[in-house]
């Protein structure tokens, strides 16, 4: 595998970001993994190197980067995470996205005529938002627990516009993402005649797909693996 620590110049500064994809066989198709709300770190590093591993080029970037280069979760920096995650908006990483699109499209690793996104807990609206924002660029897009997917300031509106599949994953206790919010979501799609799959976790809680988290559910996320690398299988390939 070739890792790197790259910058990738954006409207508003220089964004952070980490590259993960194999040695040989190229150019691969592309994921751009947007971070959760404890920010880009060695965890999702390695969750970016497993897809990699499968034959993917991995974008991994730190959406803080406007407010800092690099954020150390701990339990007393929670209200430091929350006034970072308010710093963000869909406009702002799609702009970012942008920039992302720019690189993968002149990076001979990567062919960015194959490209899917994912994002886990807050970017599970942002790659929701970058497949309804960019149809004619996104294959396949995922959303991991994601909150924010339905309803007033969502991008639920942008529904209609996307022609890839879609995957949400949820997590049955998520004090983020109300049942309610995911039932909606669901009737949505189907509304709009959208290629999407809602699919329930039971008896997990939201973040049980991250390793080091104490709600870490080893089953469940084996099986988000097993769906995304399908997803991306079947659309990417």
């Amino acid at each position: 595998m070739i890792d790197r620590h790259l910058e990738i110049a954006t409207r508003d500064g220089s964004m952070n970001t980490f590259v993960t994809h194999p040695e040989e066989g190229g150019p691969f198709p592309v994921v751009f993994f947007y971070m959760d709300a404890p920010g880009k770190r060695e965890e999702l590093h390695d969750m970016a190197r497993r897809l990699g591993t499968a034959g993917y080029f991995v974008v991994l970037a730190n959406l803080y980067y406007r407010s800092t280069r690099e954020f150390d979760y701990l339990q007393s920096t929670r209200p430091e995470m929350f006034a970072l995650m308010s710093t963000l908006n869909d406009d702002l990483v799609l702009s970012d996205t942008a920039a992302m699109f720019d690189f993968v499209d002149h990076d001979p690793a990567a062919d960015a005529t194959r490209l899917g996104c994912m994002g886990y807990c807050m970017s599970g609206p942002f790659s929701f938002a970058v497949a309804g924002t960019y149809p004619d660029r996104v294959k396949a897009a995922a959303s991991i627990y994601g909150v924010r997917l339905f309803g007033d300031g969502s991008p639920a509106h942008l529904a209609h516009r996307i022609t890839c599949e879609l995957y949400f994953a949820c997590a049955e206790f998520d004090d983020y993402a109300s049942k309610d919010m995911i039932d909606g979501l669901e009737s949505h799609l189907k509304s709009v005649g959208a290629n999407a799959r809602v699919e329930w976790y039971p008896g997990v809680h939201h973040g049980f797909a991250f390793p080091e988290r104490p709600v870490y559910d080893k089953a469940s996320a084996e099986r988000h693996w097993e769906r995304l690398l399908a997803l991306f299988d079947r659309n990417l390939r």
